[in-house]
């Protein structure tokens, strides 16, 4: 191998690493946007129908807690936001900035999870 070819092939094998890299923060950081809003949606889902009210404050707490634990370098300014589209349906959505190793480049990462409340209901007649 030349010098020549040496000097025109080492900014693309350095671009191909540091893509690599990106790649990977990208979805690791998405991997834990998710798990978060799953683990946040089962809180909410379990929570919901005894505490209408304070299922929120649990479900965004553990939300919180996941983020700490997994991947708190990786999620960045995480908007998290409880849902309740229907009055049976309730769950969690996150948006999220990634750090990234290109200047200028801005990805985010978003997740929702969502499911209907659980609820125990007694057998007629019992």
């Amino acid at each position: 191998m030349t010098a020549i070819e040496f000097v025109l092939l080492t900014p693309v094998l350095f671009f191909m690493i540091f893509a690599t890299v990106q790649f990977a923060l990208y979805f690791f950081a998405d991997h834990v946007a998710q798990a978060a809003a799953q683990a946040g949606a089962r809180k909410a889902r379990a929570t919901a129908d005894e505490q209408p009210g304070a299922w929120r404050g649990e479900a965004r707490d553990v939300v919180d807690s996941y983020i700490r634990q997994l991947g708190p370098q990786l999620v960045l300014s995480p908007d998290v936001t409880m849902l309740q589209p229907e009055p049976n349906t309730v769950g969690v959505e996150i948006a999220a900035r990634v750090p990234t190793v290109f200047p200028g480049l801005d990805l985010t990462v978003h997740a929702q999870s969502a499911g209907p409340v659980e609820r125990f209901v007694q057998e007629e007649g019992n």
